[in-house]
């Protein structure tokens, strides 16, 4: 099942949810005036029954008034036969029997109902956390792509706003809403020359129609652009797994070291940092605090020393120590730099000496925010490292989510996590379906 279809059910399904909530709210208002007029006649009828009884009880007027007096040497005697008495004791103590054996009864029938179901709520128990987490997952995408989405929303608009029908101009307004929404040069060229025939083929003629080709085809390209991609961390099968960072400065290198230091340390791996950005001030200081913060130890010198001496103690380090994953911070760097791009590569000869496969990860961070800037830095440091993912970073801070498209359809680089907050907790593993359906909810029309 593609990508479309997958994007298509969810949204029928939020649909469904949606007219459930609604028809239930107006079925709880429609219900509420029986509820007040049942209560209202329940409230008149308990007067009445109130009224009849103290009417029961008051004594005539005409009635004299000596009356009781008359009865009360009949009342009065205080010494009864004992065998009356004997006998009204004998009739009132079976009374409490009957009284004690229902509790009894009643206890014993509801502990044989309420243990009849006691399996299926386990089950249901189980299954609670697995859907909890899911959906939590599903709307971090949805609320951190609110921005980008409203932003497509909003030039797919303006740009059908004014449709009268399909021609040259249409598809020139069209690359050029592409553009702006940073899905790329190439891949809004590419988007544009196969809908021409897509809209003549499906002969969409309508805004409607033509808006639901335009969505189905950024996703079936995205789809297919992501052949074979692996968006997980690639683990190493025996020993540390060693997981570089790099990037230019300020794109969040080391907040997303430490988010996902804190992620492996909840998930009961032995996690170890290596503080190699040794060119910023205060960048060992600032991964210093992270360790703490998240209960992992860190390998760091002092500033301005040699990063690849720093490398080369945590790697010692993590096979020593038989430490479960090394995450290695480096200095930010432009892309144009050789002596920092040719520091990068002495560690990685470094890593690859002591441990063949590493690093086993090449992860790229970049800043959601810069757009195209973005790309360019991806391409040159592609270029000149092998970088092998993408962090993609402050992505609800934007509403240029457009970017991953260009960055699968352009570099075929995975995106392997995207930050969706501020919070530890929010930077999640990237997921297609979650994004393609947070970026395109509500774009598609029945």
């Amino acid at each position: 099942m593609g990508l479309f279809d997958i994007f298509k059910r969810r949204s029928k399904k939020d649909d469904e949810k949606k007219t459930a909530e609604s028809t239930e709210q107006i079925d709880s208002k429609q219900e509420a005036p029986v509820k007040d007029d049942q209560s209202t006649a329940s409230s008149n009828q308990t007067t009445v029954d109130a009224e009849e009884t103290a009417k029961a009880t008051e004594r005539p007027v005409d009635e004299p008034a000596d009356q009781s007096v008359d009865e009360q040497p009949v009342r009065q005697p205080e010494k009864q036969n004992d065998n009356q008495t004997t006998n009204q004791t004998d009739a009132q103590q079976p009374a409490p029997a009957v009284s004690e054996s229902n509790p009894l009864a009643e206890q014993q029938a509801s502990a044989e109902t309420s243990e009849a179901p006691t399996e299926p709520e386990k089950s249901a128990e189980s299954k609670a956390p697995a859907e909890a987490t899911e959906d939590s997952n599903t709307e971090k995408y949805e609320k951190g792509l609110e921005k980008s989405r409203s932003s497509f929303g909003q030039k797919l608009n303006a740009l059908l706003a004014n449709f009268r029908h399909v021609d040259e101009s249409f598809f020139d307004d069209l690359e050029d809403m592409l553009i702006e929404s940073d899905v790329g040069f190439e891949t809004s060229m590419r988007i544009a020359d196969e809908l021409r025939d897509e809209v003549k083929l499906q002969n969409a003629k309508k805004t409607k129609d033509v808006q639901n080709v335009i969505v189905k085809k950024l996703i079936d390209m995205y789809d297919q652009a992501g052949n074979g991609e692996n968006s997980a961390i690639n683990m190493a099968k025996s020993g540390p797994t060693v997981i570089m960072f790099v990037g230019v400065n300020g794109v969040g290198k080391t907040t997303t070291i430490g988010k996902m230091a804190k992620m492996y340390k909840d998930q009961g791996k032995k996690v170890v940092l290596a503080a190699a950005d040794t060119f910023r001030a205060g960048a060992i200081e600032q991964l210093n605090v992270w360790a703490e913060r998240d209960g992992v130890n860190i390998v760091k010198g002092k500033a301005k020393s040699d990063p690849a001496s720093v490398v080369y103690d945590a790697v010692v380090k993590a096979r020593k120590d038989d430490y479960d994953i090394l995450m290695v911070d480096t200095a930010g760097r432009l892309q144009n730099k050789v002596n920092l791009m040719n520091e990068l590569s002495k560690m990685k000869k470094i890593l690859t000496r002591e441990i063949p496969e590493a690093p086993h990860e090449v992860l790229l961070v970049l800043d959601a925010t810069t757009g195209q800037n973005a790309m360019t830095q991806a391409k040159m440091f592609k270029e000149t490292t092998d970088v092998s993912g993408i962090v993609l970073t402050k992505l609800d801070g934007t509403a240029r989510g457009g970017i991953v498209l260009a960055i699968r359809s352009e570099l075929h680089l995975p995106v392997k996590y995207v930050g969706l907050g501020e919070q530890v907790g929010d930077l999640k593993p990237f997921d297609p379906n979650d994004f393609v359906y947070g970026l395109f909810k509500g774009l598609i029309s029945e």
